[in-house]
Formats: structure tokens, sequence, C-alpha cells
């Protein structure tokens, strides 16, 4: 008759060098201590179901010698104290009374655990780039930006910690770094970002509250008014002549066509019909930010800036240095326009023989302010404010309400009219400039 196990008694056991033997447990019947012929030891359970004898490995021996307590229900498969295998084996023989089958209940279940848990999935950045892809991508055609907020900013700072570890003064102390370096509207953004990413996470059951919750915008922001005088343009446009392919090109006819920056920077060879009189840029309603397909007449200058672009493989993009996305590094690119600006400022301020550490520096400014220079440029030359809306493709304005609704001619020829005559301006800007007839800043 079997005896009772102990502890003693299943460290004591030998094994036999030609064959596997089992002992049996007095206390839970069917529990055996299986000692393989190399001295391995582990628990098994003998059964029977549907008249047949069955076996189910419970796992290996661990030797507990201080007591033998069970501290909880060991998974089948792990090492188990003798206490450990008498429940492990209680509640197999309980799905037996069930009418369970526990080997396949417990294969189940290995086989649930065999698949490692992810432990990068509640990352910033592994759930940023899921909230890009399932969020932002299908919903909000500026999402490069929030792809380039996480890449530059969130992730750098947060990147390799857990979204449930971000507290509420983590996020005060990135919005204060961004603003003390100068960037109160990126603050604004970045701020705008990681609120609807952590509320989304709250919404997905990731998080239970967000870090933001209770935080308002970190800057106040005014509505910008920023526009290149004639000598700033003049600036402009030495400089991006010599920046060189695709920035210089690029932020050139951002001024030449006064359309926003992601739909210039986006722009493909298939949206442009050059030839005849009449050269178009016709941007589709799933590029244009008013989701209205707008048309661009192209002006001289403005085709000669396209026609002079190289071709990069057989991509369609006009702006791209990799054949496959469109051209990134605005901010750079950027950075390097200003900084020749004010190289060329200070080397005209010395040819006059005037101190170039006095040049007045450029105010800031962005791409966008090109579009509103273009615009109140046009309005200086006469040209009337519903053809500067049409060509901004604004929907409001003189097109607001009913207006809209009714007012449907297309305005091509003025449209054509003012952004050839915008050249022409432009075109007189910079030929004064080659001629030395700078203006004193």
């Amino acid at each position: 008759m079997a005896k009772a196990l102990n502890v003693k008694s299943v460290d004591a056991a030998k094994p036999n060098a030609s064959k596997r033997i089992e002992i049996g447990d007095r206390l839970l019947p069917g529990l055996q201590l299986v000692v393989q012929p190399s001295g391995a030891k582990s628990w098994a359970l003998r059964y029977r179901r549907h008249g047949k004898t069955a076996k189910l490995t419970l796992g290996p021996v661990l030797i507990e010698r201080k007591d033998d307590a069970v501290t909880g229900l060991v998974p089948i498969g792990q090492a188990m104290t003798l206490a450990e295998a008498r429940a492990a084996g209680r509640e197999a023989l309980q799905q037996l009374a069930e009418g369970k089958d526990p080997a396949a209940a417990a294969k189940r279940s290995s086989a649930h655990r065999s698949a490692p848990p992810d432990r990068d999935r509640d990352l910033v950045r592994v759930q940023g780039a899921t909230f890009i892809s399932r969020y932002c991508k299908p919903r909000n055609r500026s999402w490069p930006e929030v792809e380039r907020q996480f890449k530059t900013v969130i992730n750098p700072s947060w990147g390799e910690r857990r979204v449930q570890d971000i507290t509420k003064r983590d996020v005060t102390d990135l919005l204060d770094e961004i603003i003390d370096r100068g960037a109160p509207v990126l603050a604004n953004r970045v701020f705008a970002t990681i609120r609807k990413f952590f509320g989304w996470l709250v919404e997905r059951d990731v998080l239970k509250v967000s870090p933001c919750a209770g935080l308002k915008s970190p800057s106040s922001e005014k509505s910008r008014d920023r526009v290149l005088d004639d000598d700033e343009t003049r600036l402009f446009l030495n400089a991006t002549q010599g920046l060189g392919y695709p920035f210089g090109p690029m932020f050139r006819l951002l001024l030449f066509t006064a359309q926003r920056k992601s739909e210039v920077g986006n722009m493909s060879r298939g949206e442009l019909a050059t030839a005849g009189d009449k050269p178009l840029w016709t941007i589709p309603a799933d590029r244009a930010k008013n989701d209205n397909e707008h048309e661009v007449p192209l002006s001289k200058p403005a085709i000669s800036i396209i026609q002079a672009l190289p071709q990069i493989g057989d991509s369609q993009l006009l702006f791209t240095t990799t054949g496959k996305t469109s051209a990134s590094g605005f901010s750079r690119a950027l950075e390097r326009v200003n900084a020749k600006m004010l190289e060329n400022r200070r080397e005209e301020a010395t040819k006059r023989g005037e101190d170039p550490e006095k040049v007045t520096p450029i105010p800031h400014w962005t791409l966008h302010d090109l579009r509103r220079t273009a615009a109140s440029g046009m309005a200086k030359l006469g040209v009337s404010l519903p053809v500067i809306e049409k060509l901004l493709n604004h929907t409001s304005g003189s097109f607001g309400g009913i207006v809209g609704v009714y007012q449907k001619h297309s305005f091509a020829d003025e449209k054509r009219a003012a952004l050839n005559a915008w050249a022409a301006h432009l075109e007189g800007i910079e030929s004064a400039a080659n001629e030395g007839l700078a203006i004193r800043a």
C-alpha cells in the first residue's frame, strides 16, 4: 500500500539505473513521484477517463525544506513542491469530476503561457506608433506632423518608458523644456498631440486616467500677421536660389503659388497639366485642407521651377529624396535659409561701408508666412479679395454661408491673372537684387 509522501521521502528517493520508478502518494490517490534513471524527479497524476488510463505530467519536483505550505495554485509545467503538486492534482481531479479532460486543459494553458508577453507593448514609442497608424492616419491628413513630434520630441524623452508611468509632472516638465528653448507654439502643438494620445489610451483601457487631465495649453497664441517685406522677400529669393533640391525649389514654389506647405511638399506629376498656354496644377480633394479639389494656375516662373526638378527614379513625387516618400526636414532647411538671408544682409552692409554687426536681424517667420506674404502682396497689386480667397482655397470669408452655396464661378481667369502679376512682381524684386539695387535694412 502506498505511503503518504513527505518532503524527506521525496528528497531521499533514489533512481534506478535501469528503469523509471513511480512512487504513489496515499494522501492523493493517483499522484505519483516519478524518478528517472538520470535522477530527475517530477510529479505526475494517473487517472481513468472513459475507461482508459491516462497520465498528466504536472511538473518537476521542487524541494522545499522550510515548510510544505501551498502559496497558490502553480500552473502545470512549472516546478512544484509536494504540497503544490497535491493541490494541482486535486484541481485536475476536480476537472475530471466535472467531465473535463485535465490533460487537454493543461495543454491549452501551456500553449497560452508559451507565448511570452510583449514586454514592449506599453512603451510610449510602441503605443505612439499604434496611435498614429490606427487613429491619426485614418482621420487626419496632418498625421506626418504627429509622427514628427513623436520622433523628435516625445520619444527622445519618453520613448522607452511605459505609458502607465508618465505623470502629470512629466507632461509639464516636457512642455516647459520646449518653451524654455524658445518654441512656445510648438509646446502647444505637442500638448495637443499628447493630450489626444493619452485620451485615446484611456478609451482603449490602456490607461485609467490621462496624465493630461486638468492641464491647459502651456502658451497663449495670437493670430499671426507676419508678412515678409520686399527686402526680406528679395533676401529669401536669393537664399533659396542657392539652397538646392529639394528645399530651394520647394520653398520658392510656396511663394510663387501661395499654397500650403503640405500641398506643395506632396505635389505629384500626375496633378500637373503643363501643356498649352494655360498650365494648371490640380490639388485633389483628398489632399486639400477643406476637402475641395483646388485648381492652381501656374505662372511661367512656377513652370520653370517645376521643369528644372530632377526625376528621382520612377517616383511621381516632385520633392523626394527616397523616391517613395515626400521630403522631410523642413525646419533645418528653413534655418539654413534664415542664416543665408542674414549673411547676405551683412555682406551688403559691409559693401556699403556699414558695420555688419549692427544689421537688423531677420524677425522670426515660418513657411506659412510665405502664403500670407503672397496674399498680402497680391492685394497690394490690386487683386480683389474674392480672387485671393479662391487662390487660397478658402471657403469662409467672401464665400461663407449662403454665398458659398450659390456662388459657383471658378475665377479661373482671375486667379491666373493674379498669380502672373504676383510672379512678375517677384521677378522684379529678384532682378533688382541681381543688379545690386538692394533695399537698405
